[in-house]
């Protein structure tokens, strides 16, 4: 009882809170980019986000209910049973947009990608955390190589080219924490660019196409550099303090596709101006520094390597969305966290900021 009141004593509160706050945000912001579909209430995207929200309650109180330990334990069979939802979307999964990465469970769409990695993150911390004061050798590099090659290669096949490219910085943050020296991570990045010529030409048309789209929206307006274009527009139309909410002309007026998805950044840029993005980015921020801080607070080795992870997972999933809603990154479709629409990557967020807040609550106790 002592051990379970000082738990709690340990809940970050304010952690929790800010994920709340970016939630509802982002609700608003959903029913805002949806309502011109002209959809009934009981029909609509932001009841389906509740109802996942609904869900991801339940898995975030099964999760700081039981030591992140016991994931630990179960680690390498939630990554086996991820890897083969990741084979069978290959081969019955439904396609969207080009794309292979769901499964419709009734009526919601399911994408084990997204859970992916979550698993990667369990399993990566579950090997480097038995190999205390060992991972300095380079066999040791083997295992860790291959429980990111395998998702990697399965996602990149989807074609999923953005969260397959997130799992690969999530595998050195947590490598470099665990203790491997810089020299083998760093001959493994050298490796990794001298393979890009390759790698380029792995890649699908429409993806080269918005790499090329990247450097220059006006090379196809009208094609794959349009929705860069008008969601700057957007952005840019916001001005300091917004339009006011479901006032965006852009967002209304339909001509910023996937607005209630991968571009809802430029949504709320529109809607809320440059204050009311910032205030999101800061929101943002707090949670990034809370999650390092538990990692950096904690002495276990394991807790340490799954906090450094989510951490990564989610600053990058951030800088990403943002970016490429504003021209600063390629369009590869990364969700904004607690704020797209969406299922798998709601729930996803919602499993791992309860990881953290469990890895905070026990800290102590390792």
């Amino acid at each position: 009882m002592m051990i379970d009141r000082r738990m709690y004593k340990d809940f970050d509160v304010m952690l929790a809170t800010m994920a709340l706050v970016i939630f509802i945000l982002g609700l608003l912001t959903i029913w805002s980019s949806t309502q011109a579909k002209g959809l009934p209430f009981a029909q609509s995207y932001v009841l389906k986000q509740l109802m996942w929200f609904g869900v991801g309650m339940i898995f975030f109180i099964i999760v700081i209910k039981v030591s992140y330990h016991k994931f630990l334990d179960m680690a390498y069979i939630i990554y086996a049973v991820n890897v083969l939802l990741l084979v069978f979307v290959l081969i019955m999964g439904h396609a969207r947009l080009g794309a292979q990465r769901w499964f419709s469970i009734a009526g919601f769409a399911f994408q084990p990608s997204e859970f992916m990695k979550i698993s990667l993150i369990l399993a990566l911390s579950a090997y480097v955390g038995q190999k205390k004061g060992s991972m300095e050798s380079l066999e040791n590099l083997i295992v860790p190589t291959a429980l990111l090659v395998i998702p990697f290669v399965l996602v990149l096949l989807q074609p999923d080219l953005g969260t397959a490219l997130l799992l690969v910085p999530i595998f050195f943050a947590i490598l470099l924490v665990g203790g491997a020296k810089l020299k083998y991570l760093t001959r493994m990045i050298l490796l990794g660019i001298a393979f890009m010529p390759v790698f380029w030409h792995l890649l699908r048309g429409y993806q080269k196409q918005r790499l090329m789209v990247f450097i220059n929206p006006n090379v196809d307006p009208l094609g794959a550099g349009y929705t860069i274009i008008q969601s700057k527009i957007a952005i840019g139309s916001g001005g300091l303090i917004g339009k006011g909410w479901l006032n965006g002309t852009q967002n209304q007026l339909n001509f910023i596709p996937e607005r209630h998805t991968d571009f809802i950044f430029s949504v709320i840029g529109e809607e809320w101006g440059f204050l009311g993005a910032i205030v999101l980015v800061l929101l943002y921020l707090l949670i990034i520094y809370r999650a390092f801080d538990i990692g950096n607070l904690t002495s276990d080795r394991y807790g340490k390597c799954m906090a450094t992870g989510i951490a990564v997972l989610l600053s990058l999933q951030v800088v990403i969305n943002i970016g490429m809603t504003i021209g600063l990154m390629p369009v590869v479709g990364i969700p904004l966290p607690l704020v797209s629409y969406g299922g798998s990557s709601l729930l996803a967020t919602i499993i791992a900021i309860g990881l953290l807040l469990n890895i905070g609550m026990r800290r102590s106790t390792f």
